[in-house]
């Protein structure tokens, strides 16, 4: 299966019951606490909101990332801008 962006990983999520997510195509882990998790994956920067975050397993080389907690919500955000400081700066606001 080719991708828009030039290929890459495979990317999947899996959401079982909001309270266990497992996403492949990892690349790297931008930070985390018990609130948030936010993610560089094959397909973009990722952000995973919600209480009581643990990273279960996480494995860099195989691009794998398993989380537990009260998962609110998923979300993608587009580089449109061309760096990481326009994500960041809205992110911490």
């Amino acid at each position: 299966m080719g991708y828009e962006n030039g290929g890459g990983a495979p990317h999947h999520v899996v959401l079982e019951e909001r309270r266990s997510l497992t996403v492949s195509g990892v690349e790297d882990v931008e930070r985390f606490d018990e609130t948030s998790i936010v993610l560089s994956t094959s397909r973009g920067a990722m952000v995973v909101s919600g209480e009581n975050l643990h990273i279960e397993k996480l494995s860099l080389d195989g691009g794998d990332l398993k989380v537990e907690g009260e998962i609110d919500s998923i979300s993608y955000e587009d580089d449109q801008t061309g760096g990481r400081g326009g994500f960041f700066a809205r992110l911490l606001r």
